[in-house]
């Protein structure tokens, strides 16, 4: 059969989706990119924010009204509002014929496999079916949390590009911050065997992948669960001795678990990028200890102080939160100063979600939602006026440039990162005056910086016989 996929969320989910379409391929099954084409379509869903969940819920139907009208003969939901909604998706939309948690990847070759059925009658019509809101999540036990975790013997097809892939260390949280749902849509802390991760990175860069990322719920947790405290920058120190390889990068490491033996790792080998992603969420003491977060922000500027000591040259991503019940003015403006003090490379805010089955909902949400949006427009204009000012000073910088692929824009003009950003999240680099033909994707160039456009950089290739 021909199966299509549609992946949504984060790219831990995306790991999820490749795996999935690894063992239908495995099972003989062809994979498709024309939903309109598919014998069977399978939606990779997200449910970690409402807006999250209504993308979710909206590409469901619309994937939906293709089995009515189309070659599709099953629907099959899976991934986190699979694993958090399962009795309500099959419920109340009478075209799904399989749902699938997080839980239950190695099931979808049996889901897609199984007859398909017409929708049920009583199943509510998809007219009436709009938002995510009519969905009502049950109290799941924590016998019911999902235990799965692949490994580098799992079938797995990239769907990345061809010089980039993601490799997920560990799977699950065990930390209960007030606004998260992870813990109970992805089960408790569990890392990967470090030989299991090596050998996959070594099948990767076999492939032609020069970069690797790896990522987890908290990427510097890993191994602790397993009783093997510095088992990252042991694994970093292993993985820069891949051959191949390019690029490691670190994505979503937590204030509490980040230690001066990952950081020294990540200081004194040559293929591990000097970036760190670290989700803060917010700087005001009040705002952290409501959303039982750790620190606050004297001690996240002593901790980004001692990263940038130890890490020399590294680039800051973080990640923010605004519109927390009970935030203040007051602690919105702690947050901005917070912001123009450290001066972080990258940045992302999120305005508040008030989501059911986490400790925050039992809290009033009591920011209006246009302050919210007002609060992150704020935030998001002062990181612009920084980065600009950043980004000009790095004027005439030479820089070792990772190139994706022609710009979107402009055919004739091609899209690289350094390695202080990060593919998808960060801002990018424009390549002037170079033939596509000569630098496909995954290409090195050596150059220089000679513009900047707002968050984006534009780089000049360096003659041949300087950039050798």
């Amino acid at each position: 059969m021909k199966i299509g996929f549609v992946s949504l969320g984060c790219p831990k989910n995306l790991v999820d989706s490749e795996v999935m379409i690894g063992l239908v391929q495995q099972a003989g099954h062809d994979v498709t990119a024309d939903a309109a084409d598919a014998d069977v379509l399978v939606v990779n869903t997200c449910a970690f924010i409402d807006s999250a969940k209504q993308e979710s819920v909206d590409t469901i139907l619309e994937l939906a009204e293709l089995k009515k009208t189309g070659r599709c003969r099953k629907l099959v939901v899976t991934g986190c509002l699979a694993e958090r909604y399962r009795d309500e998706l099959s419920r109340q939309i009478g075209e799904v014929d399989a749902v699938l948690g997080t839980g239950q990847v190695p099931d979808i070759v049996a889901a897609v496999s199984m007859p398909g059925t017409p929708a049920r009658t009583g199943a509510m019509p998809l007219r009436l079916f709009k938002r995510a809101s009519a969905l009502t999540p049950p109290a799941a036990a924590a016998a019911d949390l999902p235990r799965y975790l692949y490994d580098a013997e799992t079938p797995r097809t990239l769907v990345t590009p061809k010089h980039y892939a993601y490799i997920k260390v560990a799977e699950g949280c065990d930390y209960t911050c007030a606004f998260c749902i992870i813990p109970t849509l992805r089960g408790h802390y569990r890392s990967r065997a470090p030989e299991s991760v090596v050998t996959e990175a070594r099948r990767l860069a076999d492939r032609g992948v020069r970069e690797i990322l790896l990522i987890s719920q908290d990427t510097t947790f890993y191994g602790v669960d397993r009783g093997e405290r510095g088992a990252l920058a042991r694994l970093l120190r292993e993985l820069n001795r891949v051959d191949g390889l390019e690029w490691i990068r670190l994505l979503y490491l937590y204030p509490t678990t980040i230690g001066d033996d990952m950081l020294g790792a990540m200081a004194e080998s040559d293929k591990v990028c000097k970036y760190v992603d670290l989700p803060l969420q917010h700087a005001a003491p009040g705002v952290l200890k409501r959303m039982k977060r750790p620190g606050t922000g004297t001690t996240y500027r002593r901790l980004l102080d001692r990263i940038r000591a130890r890490v020399p040259g590294v680039a800051l991503r973080t990640t923010l939160i605004v519109g927390f019940p009970g935030e203040t003015e007051a602690e919105f403006d702690e947050l901005m100063q917070f912001v123009r003090d450290v001066a972080f490379d990258h940045l992302g805010v999120f305005t508040y979600s008030h989501e059911e089955g986490t400790p925050a909902f039992a809290r009033r949400d009591d920011v209006p939602h246009n302050l919210k949006t007002q609060r992150r427009n704020r935030l998001m204009s002062l990181q612009k006026r920084l980065v600009q000012k950043s980004q000009r000073r790095r004027i005439g910088e030479r820089v070792r440039v990772l190139v994706d692929g022609p710009a979107p824009e402009h055919g004739l003009v091609l899209r690289g990162r350094l390695h202080s950003q990060a593919p998808e999240i960060d801002s990018c680099v424009y390549l002037s005056d170079v033939d596509p033909a000569t630098c496909p994707p995954g290409h090195f160039v050596d150059g220089t910086i000679v513009g900047a456009r707002e968050y984006d950089l534009v780089v000049e290739p360096l003659p041949a016989a300087e950039g050798e």
